[in-house]
């Protein structure tokens, strides 16, 4: 068996942003529409190192696409110098099974959950937003910067993490890449980042929440990405409270994730609160922002399906500039 292997170069190189975002709206569409086979992350958690393992499969009945996600989330690993995230994808051939690549899945899951971030953004956010704070300064938010400013004219971006040093040097390494502002300013606070920010997004591993309602600014759209277990908290109850939610499965978002859970727990909202999955605005069945004025939040607890269509694109780029290396299994 002949499978073609791609290193994180390779995907990076195959996997453009702006590619991704509009196959992401696909997958989000197919999602919502119900034409797809993709179970709930299966999880097998390792206690004692703050880690859990991630089994993610999804095939696209209607396109041909199939793959399966391992994924490690180790909460410990950055102060040990190890990446937080380990992952890796395989494409499978969805007429008969057969594995087609593997595929370092660190670069593609950043992307792709970028990706998500960016089609939610150009649905929800104002067409005037001009401006977006990340709280993070790991790869995922490098992604979410990326994705945004691929989809809106950004011309200030600010960055708050609680270590200085790391979101100076993310404000150093991001500035002027691509269609990224050279306007790119590390902030000492949560509320200096949100302050005049038209958009935000958090990609954090944190368990009690890193926004507050009361600093955002008014009409402004808020994307969430770090919280993908009950008990992590990004984003305050108020702001889930007072915003229109939209999610990228509710099925996943009232099981996986404390920025729903957590206010739900509280009495504050009930499950009914979700306005719409994103793939029902894509798929015209649900309304998305309905003034300038009005708060947007977008989860993402990240899908399986964004991971089998943003690997097509990888795999199929790859395939046409002879990127990877070829194995014999």
């Amino acid at each position: 068996m002949k499978i073609r292997v791609l290193s994180s170069d390779d995907v990076r190189q195959a996997l453009p942003m702006k590619a991704a975002i509009e196959e992401t709206k696909r997958a989000f569409s197919r999602l919502s529409s119900g034409r797809v086979e993709m179970p709930l992350r299966s999880r097998v958690h390792i206690p004692e190192q703050d880690g859990v393992l991630l089994t993610m499969p999804a095939a696209l009945l209607d396109d041909g696409e199939m793959a399966v996600k391992l994924v490690t989330v180790f909460g410990e690993n950055p102060i040990r110098g190890f990446p937080l995230i380990h992952a890796v994808v395989l494409v499978l051939d969805a007429e008969n099974g057969r594995i087609l690549s593997l595929m370092d899945g660190e670069v593609l899951t950043a992307v792709r959950t970028g990706a998500g971030v960016g089609a939610a953004t150009d649905l929800l956010a104002s067409p005037e937003a001009k401006s977006v704070a990340i709280i993070g300064s790991g790869k995922q938010a490098g992604a979410q910067l990326d994705a945004v400013c691929s989809v809106r004219e950004i011309q200030q971006a600010w960055v708050y993490s609680p270590n200085p040093e790391h979101a100076q040097r993310f404000a150093q390494e991001m500035s002027g890449v691509g269609s990224i502002p050279k306007n790119v300013k590390a902030v000492s606070s949560s509320a200096k980042a949100l302050k005049d920010a038209d958009i935000v997004c958090t990609a954090t591993t944190s368990t009690t929440p890193v926004i507050s309602f009361e600093h955002l600014k008014t009409g402004a759209h808020v994307n969430a990405v770090g919280s993908f277990q009950p008990t992590m908290q990004e984003i305050d109850s108020e702001t889930i409270r007072n915003a229109l939610v939209v999610v990228d499965s509710r099925e996943s978002a009232l099981i996986e994730t404390g920025d729903i859970v957590t206010p739900i727990k509280q009495g504050l909202i009930t499950p009914e609160h979700i306005h719409s999955e994103i793939g029902e605005i894509i798929n015209a069945t649900k309304h998305g922002r309905s003034s300038q004025d009005q708060l947007t939040f977008f989860k993402s607890c990240g899908v399986a399906v964004q991971d089998a269509v943003t690997a097509a694109i990888a795999l199929k780029n790859a395939e046409r500039d002879n990127l990877g290396t070829i194995a014999n299994l």
